[in-house]
């Protein structure tokens, strides 16, 4: 079986026969589980993205049009086999189906090989799989679900990749010289159907300046100089005169080359970066900035192609643009652990050249970098207190790694608040709800702050919401949510999840969903403890689909471990004893953990070793967390000079949850493991 959705949406068997999916209703629930992209959809989304106006029994209906979906497609399966096509999971349903089984994904999936193939030997190849996969599209994606806003947002950026492939694939022919080499006058059959495609393409889309290159290539390449000059022309007057831009440099260069007759225009083999094409580090760092928003592996390649630029603007030694291409790529963050360290590490110590270089002095300096009121600072853009201040913040929200010393530390907190200081003299909004995201990142110097990051998070998303900063205002609202949920405040955390996913709606911003289905987790587990509320089964089911989401975000640093703590914060929510599943992947949190696994597997003196062996836990998110964790071993293992210590590190947190601040799970109140510990330490 396979599903089309770039088209009208259908489904068809192996035989290539049709497979009646029912009314416009079945098939909108089906096309929006394929857009989901495997993870599972709340049958709340499902109910508000069907029905503007849902009526009563939206979900009795939901249910019958999943049940007659399932009956389609699984026509065989026994009653009382579970559905292995569209599945329930947690709250919701998810498509499980191979990536190749679906239109719309094994397009996506050929276009990202594509983008990481820039050798010459696969060029071919690889235009070759793009010819195949843009012969998949039969319309507009989802041609058929008209009126939903979730299909108008797919249709949009589904096309815009089908643009880029166009483009991708005509720009892979040309450099592979393979499109024209059957006649003498280097003019062929492809070559030919090359520029006409191309000449298309430009007049469908006449605001894509690349576009018009490629055309201008190819019609050279066909033995046609003055076409080519004449394409050029036409993009330089059509911008001038209705855009009011001049040709980009690439388009400039290429004119010069054609009348010159450049070689590299015989086939040129150069290699090329991004998705085919050639990218100075300003632009680099631009599309990596856009490409982080999309998370998964847009997300991944986004950090690569940013420090990538970084290094090629250090190569130029030009120190203004260097500073402008590490300060371009404000890109909000609310975890506190890195998820590539030496990554981190690298743009920091770029950063930190470069404010040094500026004469700022680097982060370790007692004065105030490009004070605001010097001449050329307070203009607001590239001057120096401005680029100082983007510097300072890249600095404070790239140390975010656990393994800092206790120098770095300071340096970092004392970056964000030097970027504070300068983006609130410069009167820049954008600037300062990027340094306010440093000063955030850098607010977790001891337990109980929740109330300080919450007036952060209120200021951001203040800002964001006065000077329309749509990506910043989710990083307020997501903020926000984890002070209410360490707080214990689950109705106005809840709140702020809404808020955030209707922002992301409309951002584009998938990450977003990702983590407050995580809180819904989390206060599913709270609820668990409750008279009459859900079972700890339950609550272990919902972090087991919020797992499996995160697993495709491409946010390692965050994923790792997570789903073994919040397991073991649910048993102990409910007094049980740690889980002893040896293929749970602890991560970073192994060491605080340990102790509490091997006093349920009865291995005491080893427990007591691994406890005196426990560090101090990273200043981040979950310290409170892996505090109580300690407290909760040493208090059953008699150590009341630990418990002593745990009670102490734990005191400013009494009023907060533990594990609760990163708005992704529970281990309960810390008062109850504060009482705890003090009474173990006073008893010895």
């Amino acid at each position: 079986m396979r599903i089309d959705v770039l088209g009208a949406v259908r489904a068809l068997r192996d035989d290539g026969s049709p497979i009646d999916l029912g009314g416009p209703r079945h098939r909108e629930v089906l096309a929006r589980l394929v857009a989901a992209e495997g993870r599972m959809v709340t049958t709340d989304t499902l109910v508000d993205d069907l029905w503007t106006d849902p009526p009563a029994r939206a979900v009795g209906a939901l249910r019958t049009f999943v049940a007659a979906l399932r009956r389609a497609l699984e026509p065989d399966r026994p009653p009382r086999d579970a559905p292995r096509v569209i599945v329930t999971e947690g709250p919701g349903y998810a498509l499980r189906l191979p990536r190749e089984d679906v239109d719309a994904h094994r397009f996506q999936d050929t276009l990202a090989r594509a983008r990481r193939r820039p050798g010459t030997v696969t060029s071919p190849d690889t235009a070759a799989d793009l010819s195949a996969a843009l012969k998949d599209w039969r319309g507009p994606a989802y041609a058929d679900v008209t009126g939903a806003a979730w299909a108008q947002r797919e249709r949009t950026r589904l096309e815009e990749l089908r643009l880029e492939a166009v483009e991708l694939r005509a720009r892979l022919l040309l450099d592979s010289g393979d499109s024209y080499d059957s006649g003498e006058s280097g003019d062929s059959d492809e070559g030919a159907g090359l520029v006409a495609e191309l000449g298309a393409h430009v007049a469908e889309h006449p605001w894509r300046e690349p576009a018009w290159g490629l055309l201008a290539r190819a019609l050279y390449r066909a033995g046609r100089q003055a076409d080519a000059l004449a394409t050029l022309r036409r993009a330089r007057a059509m911008l001038v005169d209705q855009l009011g831009l001049d040709p980009g440099a690439e388009l400039r260069r290429l004119e010069t080359d054609i009348l010159n007759g450049a070689a590299t225009l015989e086939g040129a083999r150069t290699g090329w970066s991004g998705p085919g094409v050639r990218l100075g580090p300003r632009t680099t760092v631009d599309l990596a900035r856009t490409l982080a928003l999309a998370g998964g592996d847009a997300l991944v390649h986004s950090r690569r192609d940013r420090l990538a630029a970084i290094q090629a603007a250090e190569r130029t030694g030009d120190l203004f643009l260097t500073a402008r291409i590490i300060g371009a790529y404000d890109v909000p963050a609310i975890w506190s652990r890195a998820d590539d360290p030496e990554q981190s590490r690298a743009v920091v110590a770029a950063a930190e050249r470069t404010l040094t270089a500026l004469g700022t002095g680097g982060t370790g300096g007692t004065g105030s970098p490009g004070s605001p009121g010097s001449p050329g600072s307070t203009d607001g853009t590239d001057g120096p207190a401005d680029l100082s201040a983007r510097l300072l913040a890249t600095v404070a929200v790239e140390s975010r790694s656990a393994d800092l010393s206790a120098a770095e530390l300071g340096r970092a907190r004392q970056a964000a608040q030097q970027a504070e200081a300068l983006a609130r003299g410069l009167a820049d909004p954008a600037l300062l709800v990027f340094a306010l995201n440093g000063v955030f990142l850098q607010s977790f110097t001891r337990p109980g702050l929740a109330a300080v990051r919450d007036g952060i998070g209120a200021e951001i998303l203040d800002l964001a919401a006065r000077h329309e900063l749509p990506n910043f205002a989710v990083l307020g609202r997501l903020v926000r949510l984890q002070s209410a949920s360490a707080l214990g405040d689950l109705d106005a955390a809840a709140s702020h999840a809404e808020a955030a996913e209707r922002l992301a709606a409309t951002t584009e911003a998938p990450l977003v969903p990702v983590l407050t289905g995580w809180f819904r987790a989390r206060a599913t587990a709270s609820r668990s403890t409750e008279p009459g509320g859900p079972t700890a089964a339950t609550a272990a089911a919902h972090y087991r689909a919020a797992e499996n989401a995160l697993q495709r975000a491409g946010m390692p640093g965050l994923h790792r471990g997570l789903f073994a703590l919040a397991l073991l914060g649910l048993r102990l929510l409910h007094d049980r004893p740690a889980p002893t599943d040896p293929h749970l992947d602890w991560g970073p949190y192994r060491a605080w953990a340990r102790p509490l696994v091997l006093l349920a597997q009865d291995r005491v003196e080893e427990a007591r070793t691994a406890l005196a062996a426990v560090p101090e836990p990273a200043r981040d998110h979950m310290q409170e967390a892996m505090w109580c964790l300690t407290a909760r071993a040493a208090v059953r293992l008699g150590e009341p000079g630990i418990a002593a210590r745990a009670g102490a590190s734990l005191r400013g947190a009494r009023a907060e949850h533990a594990g609760a601040a990163s708005g992704m799970l529970t281990l309960g109140p810390v008062a109850r493991y504060l009482a705890e510990a003090e009474a173990c330490a006073g008893a010895g």
